[in-house]
């Protein structure tokens, strides 16, 4: 997935209406096509340099004034969509990445506050976000109400925190210049019910091309998808604000250029589809020249992040490359990969992403004595570096969870230092928790109960961990409190009629006796009742 949109237009717009077009794989990647319905798309080039925005922000207006669509309106849209996206086969939640990816986008938001981009209301009421997608193409996009979408080819194929960071700062950008709901506003005579319908069907293409292909191109769509881009002006601003956000959250300026050269690289190539981002970012020569001359100076402005690891990331764009294709062939290619012959030629931050995704393709392979060989190569390689020896840590305790060893699959966990710990971002040990809930699964399921609850109260809206909780808790017998926390799941997910469904059943078991439940739980269960009550009569009323 990805926070840019796709501009299309010409032959690609006529192949999409026949029902062809992207290749992708699933709904989750078919969101790059919101472009069409929303134009929500634009390059990552730096326009501004740290500590001059008065000055460029004087040439270039606020192009996010004066807006119709308010916060709460745009949030409701973004939800129904979102929705969607959760549901879909290729929507990804992995811990290990998604920690990684938080601690590129919680700098990214607290660098726009600082900077008064992210205004307390806006801060607030959007969602702010971020959803992986096991979709092997490079691409990103945003989503009205702050949800931004991250496809684990682009992770894969970026080469520092600091590219990552260049992509996420300019779509956080247009969210905070609020240029999506500009873009809404000049179709104002469609309903925000019938714009929502529209991003569904495109959503929808991959899976029923026949369905989408006439709601893609009915009327209404069409005047859309050629009224809804991006104007210069906007792009400009984007390009000037993400790149100011950027490098004051301590990410390199360099990440701008070599990102823009990947991709004018891979546009001199001829595109062939792996590269949507180039469709809905063109690279233009007065944007490379701009970001050129404005990249100089900025270097020496940059406060680098300290303790930063090119191991680290190294390793995480390996777990994308082999979580994005888990076929037989691609595990297998990994694999080779980690020959010694090709290992040979190689930088050792090079080996490093080899040998972990050589590893964790073994484990997909269930050949678990190779993955314990390359995961031991792998250990001693890094052992120098405090962030990376920690993913080798963690890495070897999920070998260990494949194959049913909690006992050295504790261990594993037990290896990574506090002051390993202490050296990643706050929602960092949201991998450690999650592999501990599943070892604990089948032996002690309460003794991570408190952890669990803990979490899922500093972060109400982490469905994965109320997932772990709700199965937590069944093990144990909680019948009620497992079936609240699979009420919360669908909550966090946007689908409020299921969780209410859910909280409904629970109601019914305590009235009933049926289940053990205290008076504490059994009022949290009623005060949730009358909560998502509250938000299925509000969209009844909007439909």
């Amino acid at each position: 997935m990805k926070n840019h949109c796709i501009n299309h237009s010409g032959p690609a717009r006529r192949r999409i209406a026949k029902g062809g077009g992207l290749p992708t794989l699933g709904r989750v990647a078919q969101a790059a096509l919101l472009c069409l319905a929303l134009g929500l798309g634009s390059a990552a080039v730096p326009q501004t340099l740290p500590g001059a925005a008065s000055n460029v922000g004087a040439q270039l207006p606020n192009l996010g004034d004066g807006l119709d669509m308010s916060l709460a309106a745009e949030r409701k849209l973004g939800d129904r969509i979102a929705k969607e996206l959760y549901r879909d086969p290729d929507y990804v939640d992995d811990a290990v990445i998604m920690e990684y990816v938080q601690g590129i986008w919680q700098p990214l938001l607290a660098a726009a506050r600082l900077r008064g981009e992210l205004t307390p209301d806006m801060d607030a009421s959007y969602a702010w976000e971020v959803l992986l997608g096991r979709d092997r193409s490079v691409n990103a996009f945003a989503l009205p109400g702050a949800y931004l979408g991250l496809h684990l080819g682009l992770v894969a194929v970026v080469t520092s925190d600091d590219e990552l960071a260049s992509v996420l700062a300019h779509e956080l950008s247009h969210v905070t210049q609020r240029h999506i709901s500009r873009m809404i506003t000049r179709q104002s005579e469609q309903a925000p019910w019938l714009l929502g319908a529209m991003i569904l069907g495109v959503l929808a293409a991959s899976k029923s091309p026949d369905s989408a292909n006439a709601m893609i191109v009915g009327g209404q769509a069409v005047s859309a998808q050629s009224q809804l881009n991006f104007s210069r002006d906007m792009e400009r601003e984007a390009d000037r604000i993400g790149f100011g956000v950027s490098t004051q959250a301590g990410f390199e300026a360099q990440g701008f250029v070599s990102m823009f050269e990947k991709l004018q690289q891979a546009s001199r190539l001829s595109d062939s589809g792996n590269f949507p981002y180039l469709r809905s970012h063109p690279l233009s020569s007065e944007r490379m020249a701009d970001m050129q001359a404005r990249i100089a100076p900025a270097m020496v402005q940059t406060a680098p992040q300290p303790g930063r690891s090119t191991m680290e990331h190294s390793m995480v764009a390996a777990r994308a490359r082999v979580l994005s294709n888990t076929t037989v062939d691609a595990l297998r290619a990994r694999l080779v990969e980690a020959q010694p012959q090709s290992l040979a030629r190689l930088t050792g931050v090079q080996q490093a992403g080899v040998l972990y995704a050589a590893s964790l393709a073994a484990v997909k392979q269930r050949d678990f004595a190779q993955a314990h060989t390359l995961w031991a190569q792998l250990r001693d390689l890094v052992r120098a570096d405090g962030r990376a020896s920690r993913l080798v840590r963690l890495l070897g305790a999920e070998i260990w969870l494949a194959q049913d060893d909690s006992a050295r699959a504790l261990e594993a966990l037990g290896q990574v230092t506090p002051a390993e710990r202490a050296l990643t971002p706050a929602s960092a040990s949201r991998a450690e928790l999650f592999l501990l809930a599943q070892v604990r699964q089948a032996s002690s399921p309460q003794r991570v109960t408190p952890s669990l609850q803990t979490w899922v109260a500093e972060h109400p809206l982490d469905a994965s961990a109320w997932q772990l909780l709700a199965t937590n808790l069944s093990a144990q017998n909680r019948v009620v409190e497992s079936i609240r926390a699979q009420a919360e799941v669908s909550a966090a997910q946007r689908d409020y009629p299921a969780a209410l469904a859910q909280l409904k059943a629970a109601q019914d078991l305590i009235r009933k006796g049926a289940a053990r439940a205290d008076h504490i739980e059994a009022s949290i269960v009623d005060t949730r009742t009358r909560q998502i009550e509250s938000t299925v009569r509000e969209q009844a009323l909007e439909r």
